[in-house]
Order: C-alpha cells, then sequence, then structure tokens
C-alpha cells in the first residue's frame, strides 16, 4: 500500500504547521501538568528565598547611611511579608558598626511597623510616635556579615544580632 501523500499546495503548507503546533501544545501541556505535580508536593511553608541577603559593598553602604539615615528594607524573612528589617552603621570604619534592627518598636508588636523619616535616624511608628533607631525591636535572629571587610550581607539563618566580621 502507498503512502497518502499530500497533494494541493494548501495542504502541504498547512499541514506540518497544523503538526508543529500540535507537537508544542502537547509538550507544554506536559511541562504544566510537571510543574503542577511538582507545585502539589511542595511544603506550604518552604523557603524560597536566599537565607543571606547581599546588601552590597560596605563602604558605599555606610557613606549611604552616614548621608541619609538607616535603611528601611522591606521583608527579607519570610513571605508574607511581616517583618521589615533596619540596616544601621554607627562609626568610622565601614567593616564594623553594624546592627540590624525589626521594622518596629521594642515596646510595640511587629503590627506597628515604622516609617523612615528621610535624611535623619529617627522613625515615625503606627502611633505617630517619632522614635530612634536604638528603640527598634533588636532580633535575635539576624545579624549583620562583612565578608573580607568588603561586602555586607544579612543573615537570615536565625543567629545572633550582633556583626560579625569575616576576614
Amino acid at each position: 500500500m502507498a503512502n497518502p501523500r499530500l497533494r494541493s499546495p494548501l495542504a502541504r503548507a498547512v499541514v506540518p504547521v497544523l503538526g508543529g503546533i500540535a507537537f508544542f501544545a502537547l509538550f507544554f501541556a506536559g511541562l504544566w501538568l510537571v510543574a503542577t505535580v511538582i507545585n502539589d508536593r511542595a511544603e506550604p511553608g518552604s523557603e524560597i528565598g536566599n537565607r543571606v541577603f547581599e546588601v552590597g559593598k560596605v563602604a558605599p553602604m555606610a557613606k549611604a547611611i552616614a548621608e541619609d539615615g538607616p535603611l528601611l528594607l522591606p521583608d527579607l524573612k519570610s513571605p508574607d511579608g511581616v517583618r521589615s528589617i533596619v540596616l544601621d552603621h554607627k562609626g568610622s570604619d565601614p567593616a564594623t558598626g553594624w546592627q540590624v534592627y525589626y521594622g518596629f518598636p521594642a515596646d510595640r508588636d511587629a503590627s506597628c511597623l515604622v516609617t523612615h523619616v528621610q535624611g535623619s535616624r529617627t522613625f515615625t511608628d503606627c502611633e505617630n510616635r517619632t522614635i530612634q533607631v536604638t528603640q527598634l525591636q533588636a532580633p535575635s535572629e539576624v545579624r549583620p556579615i562583612v565578608e573580607n571587610k568588603k561586602t555586607l550581607y544579612i543573615d537570615l539563618r536565625g543567629l545572633t544580632a550582633s556583626a560579625t566580621t569575616v576576614p
């Protein structure tokens, strides 16, 4: 029996295109199915972000904080956006003097987020009180790390809040 051949030019042009479209539709449907199965097996509380956040070079960061005040970073620890982190630097040595705080006052809970007053070391909390950076909640599980006296990281792995310098 002879193989059927497409005789018209229209059929010879359209059939391969339709075959290609069908192939890619099945390919993407397969990928979608695999992604769905993988996603269904994932733990809802899985940590998806890095546990060590690179902030940048210490010298420019220290200069920026000296000029504009502490940096208020959006939530780096959890995917639900509850805890913002404030990064502060004191002293003349960019490699030392780093401290992190949570973005809420030490005498309030995490729902009382602060707003940084630009160009200063003060913040305004949920009750419109003006507070200093040192009056923010100091975390016990987040700490700054300076690597090789050049690069600043924030460690979110649950260690102490004291600054660490890595030679």
